[in-house]
């Protein structure tokens, strides 16, 4: 009788235990960070992401979405990244300078023809060696590549001095993200350059501190922009994507099982980007017309005439990375 009691006991305690250990089980945290509104296209897409995540991983790797630079401006997010204190921030991957200063020139303006020509020198070793450097230097690695998402889909400048020619442009205040080669390239053009915080941009055109910002067409409309820049300029600066950043260690810590769960989810997440940045550029510059918006595309040859000599004084004075030039050419189009 008493082995048998205790027989029970036994097995009610190993139960017990078991049960109480399936259920101390918690999901892993990681923080995401951007500086879109949440009902932005990006915002959203972001959001899917961090959905398709805790979906792939079953619930054990949640994604929670902070917005609108609510951890912070693009410095002290990437010293969070770094430490780990925020896991995932997508952004340019030109914004990872500061520790390859090399990288600013993936987003050259007007240099590249379009952007398949972009992808493939996106995918040349000198690329991928400059992001080696981040991962070393900085313990900073992305998901998946800085490509798939498509981000735009095309850049346009949105400004209240109207222009149609790069005559007309001269003298346009333009804000600028803090990228020293962007803020050259458009002094090269004529523009007066003024750096702004992103979420500064519409007070700053209301109060007249710039004429104009730089943006993905997809993001005008959440921005509302057009409400005090009723011209949207279509001028394909540059193709752009988004860099996945996330803290290295964290990262390369997670079991091959894991990593490919989450890329399998950026993957699907990526496929949308197209699809659904392209709806919503259409849907929303309609709507904008109707609001008596002046959309144009204006003949850039001239801005990419121009250009030639700033990248060829550059590369005179040694200012382009080395073998920059040939991995562009070598990545056109035969």
């Amino acid at each position: 009788m008493n082995r048998i009691l205790l027989s029970v006991l036994t097995a009610t305690v190993l139960t017990a235990f078991s049960a109480g250990a399936t259920v101390g089980v918690q999901a892993e945290t990681w923080r995401m960070a951007h500086k879109m509104p949440p009902d932005s296209i990006e915002g959203e897409l972001f959001q899917y992401f961090a959905d398709k995540v805790e979906e792939k991983t079953g619930g054990e790797l949640e994604l929670k979405v902070f917005p609108n630079e609510q951890l912070g401006s693009d410095d002290t997010v990437l010293e969070q990244l770094q430490i780990g204190t925020v896991n995932v921030y997508p952004e340019g991957v030109s914004y990872l300078q500061k520790w390859a200063p090399d990288l600013k020139f993936t987003s050259a303006p007007f240099l590249f023809d379009d952007r398949e020509h972009w992808v493939r020198f996106m995918q040349t070793d000198l690329v991928k060696g400059w992001l080696k450097t981040i991962e070393d230097e900085a313990g900073i690695a992305l998901i998946g590549s800085p490509t798939a998402f498509v981000r735009g889909p095309y850049r346009v400048m949105v400004t209240d001095k109207p222009w149609e020619t790069l005559e007309e442009m001269q003298g346009t205040r333009l804000r600028m993200h803090p990228d020293e080669l962007a803020a050259a390239a458009w002094r090269h053009l004529g523009a007066e350059v003024r750096t702004l915080a992103w979420t500064e941009v519409y007070e700053s055109i209301s109060r007249g501190i710039v004429d104009a910002v730089n943006s993905p067409i997809a993001l005008v409309e959440p921005m509302k922009f057009y409400e005090v820049a009723p011209n949207i300029i279509r001028h394909d600066e540059y193709p752009q994507g988004m860099a996945f950043m996330t803290n290295a260690e964290r990262w390369n810590g997670l079991s091959d099982e894991r990593r490919a769960q989450v890329l399998e989810a950026f993957a699907e997440m990526a496929e949308e980007s197209e699809k659904r940045t392209m709806a919503v550029a259409e849907k929303d510059l309609a709507a904008m017309k109707e609001k008596d918006v002046v959309y144009s595309e204006p003949d850039t040859a001239a801005f990419v005439e121009r250009m030639e000599s700033f990248y060829q004084e550059m590369e005179e004075a040694g200012e382009l990375p080395q073998g920059f030039l040939d991995a562009v050419r070598s990545s056109r189009a035969e």
